[in-house]
C-alpha cells in the first residue's frame, strides 16, 4: 500500500465517522437524557451527599441537554457550570434554563471532561457526573477530577458495571466492543483505594432504563435510514436496545457519592500492636471503663470480632492513634448485621474531624467486605451525618429500652433485603 493509499483510506475512515457521529447525535436531539437516569434518582444522591451551602457550586461533566443541571440549580440552589462537547445540546439546556428562570443560575461551556485545566483545583462544592464518566474511564475520573473539589466537597459519578457474577457471553461480547466492566465493588474499592470515602452508592432501577429507552426506540422507529449515516446509527441503537432487553439483569449503572479522605486524619485498620493504644483513648474518652473492657472482650470472641473493622485515625502520618472506631458482628433476628461501637476520639483531637475520618473509613471497609447493614445505638445528630437513620424504618428493635431515635441504621447494600427483628448483640455487650 503507498502513502497515497493510507492517506486516502484515513480519509474515507475519517469522513464515515464524521457522518455516524453526526447521525448518531441527530438521533438523540431533542430526547430528555442521554444516558438512564431520572429525577428521582438525582434526588437520592443528592441526599448522599449531605448538608450543602446555601448555593453550592458544581460542575455537571458531560451535562447533555442538562436534565440534573436544572434539577441542581431549581431544587439545590446551586450555581452550576455544564461542560458538554457538543454544542446543540449545550443550546437545548441554555433554551430550557431560560424557559424556567435558571439562566442565572446554569453556565454552559463547551468544553473535554479530559482537559479541565483551566478550572482552578477546589473550585467546586460538587462534581456532578451521570453516564458521563465512561468517556475518560472511571479510575481516570477519580484521579483527576479530586482536585477540583472544596473541602468538604463530594463527587458524584456513574459508570456501567456488572451485577451478576457470571455474565453470559452475549453480555460480554457487546461491553467488551465498549471497553471493560466490572463489578460495582470493584469501583467502591477503586475509590477507596484513590483516598475517597463512599458517602453512598446505588444501582439505579430498571425504570431510569426506561426512561431513555423508551423514548429512543420510539425515535428509531421514526428515523429516515435513507438519511447518511442514519442506517448505520439505527442499527447500533436496535443492537443496543436488544441487548438490553434480553441481558438486562446483568448490567446496569452503579453510582457512588464519594468525598476525598481528610488528609489530617489518616486511617488504617486496627493492628495487634494498637491493642494499648485504642484502650488508652477509650479510657480517656469515656467516663468510666466499659467501653475500653468491651473493646478488649469483642477482640477475644471469634463470633463477634471481624479483622479489619477495627479502624484507627492518626493524628497526621507519624502520629499515635487519635480515634478509633469498631464494627463487630450483631444479628437482626438470624441475619447478619454490623454493630458500630465503641467509637471514641481522645479528648485533644475531639471536634476536628478525626472522629469523623475514622467512621467513614470503618464503614468504607465494611462496604468492601460485602456487609449490607450496620446499626448503631447513639446520637442521631452526629450519626445522620453518615447517613444512619432510625432503625424502626425497617422494622429493627433494640433488645433494650431506648429512644426510638437512638437506635439507627445504615444500609450499605440497597440491592438486599433489609432483615426486621430484634438486634442481637454479641454476650461481650451484656444485653
Amino acid at each position: 500500500m503507498t502513502d497515497n493509499d493510507r492517506t486516502t483510506r484515513t480519509t474515507h475512515t475519517t469522513d464515515e465517522n464524521a457522518v455516524r457521529t453526526a447521525a448518531f447525535f441527530s438521533l438523540h436531539h431533542g430526547l430528555p437524557r442521554q444516558s438512564p437516569g431520572s429525577d428521582a434518582t438525582t434526588r437520592g444522591l443528592l441526599e448522599f451527599t449531605g448538608p450543602l451551602p446555601r448555593r453550592p457550586r458544581v460542575l455537571d461533566l458531560g451535562c447533555g441537554p442538562g436534565r440534573a443541571s436544572l434539577l441542581l440549580a431549581a431544587e439545590a440552589g446551586a450555581e452550576v457550570t455544564a461542560v458538554d462537547l457538543h454544542e446543540p445540546f449545550l443550546e437545548e439546556l441554555r433554551e430550557a434554563a431560560r424557559a424556567r428562570g435558571l439562566d442565572d443560575r446554569i453556565r454552559t461551556v463547551r468544553r473535554d471532561m479530559a482537559d479541565l485545566s483551566d478550572f482552578p483545583d477546589g473550585s467546586f462544592d460538587l462534581v456532578w457526573a451521570e453516564g458521563s464518566a465512561y468517556l475518560i474511564g472511571f479510575d481516570t475520573a477519580l484521579r483527576d477530577w479530586k482536585r477540583l473539589l472544596a473541602p468538604g466537597g463530594s463527587l458524584v459519578v456513574s459508570d456501567c458495571v456488572w451485577t451478576t457474577d457470571a455474565p453470559t457471553a452475549g453480555a460480554r461480547a457487546f461491553w467488551e466492543r465498549e471497553g471493560s466492566l466490572r463489578p460495582a465493588a470493584a469501583n467502591s474499592a477503586a475509590a477507596v483505594a484513590a483516598g475517597y470515602h463512599v458517602l453512598g452508592m446505588r444501582v439505579q432501577p430498571d425504570s431510569d432504563w426506561d426512561e431513555y429507552y423508551v423514548p429512543l426506540a420510539a425515535r428509531v422507529e421514526a428515523a429516515d435510514v435513507s438519511a447518511r449515516g442514519m442506517a448505520w446509527a439505527v442499527a447500533a441503537t436496535r443492537e443496543e436496545l436488544a441487548v438490553r432487553r434480553d441481558h438486562g439483569t446483568e448490567y446496569g449503572y452503579a453510582c457512588h457519592v464519594l468525598r476525598p479522605a481528610d488528609p489530617r486524619w489518616p486511617t488504617r485498620p486496627e493492628t495487634g500492636a494498637d491493642a494499648a493504644a485504642v484502650r488508652a483513648v477509650n479510657v480517656a474518652a469515656f467516663p468510666t471503663p466499659y467501653e475500653a473492657d468491651l473493646v478488649d472482650a469483642l477482640r477475644a470472641d471469634p463470633a463477634a470480632w471481624l479483622p479489619g473493622l477495627g479502624q484507627v485515625a492518626r493524628a497526621g502520618a507519624d502520629g499515635g492513634v487519635a480515634a478509633c472506631a469498631l464494627l463487630t458482628r450483631c444479628r437482626v433476628g438470624d441475619a447478619p448485621a454490623l454493630a458500630l461501637a465503641p467509637v471514641a476520639t481522645a479528648p485533644e483531637h475531639r471536634r476536628k474531624g478525626a472522629g469523623q475520618a475514622v467512621v467513614r473509613a470503618a464503614l468504607d471497609a465494611a462496604r468492601l467486605r460485602g456487609e449490607s447493614l450496620v446499626l448503631v445505638l447513639g446520637d442521631p445528630a452526629y450519626y445522620a451525618r453518615f447517613g444512619f437513620v432510625p432503625a424502626s424504618r425497617y422494622g429493627i428493635r433494640p433488645a433494650l429500652d431506648v429512644p426510638d431515635e437512638a437506635m439507627m441504621a445504615l444500609v450499605l447494600d440497597e440491592s438486599e433485603r433489609v432483615p426486621s427483628g430484634t438486634v442481637r448483640y454479641p454476650a461481650a455487650f451484656g444485653v
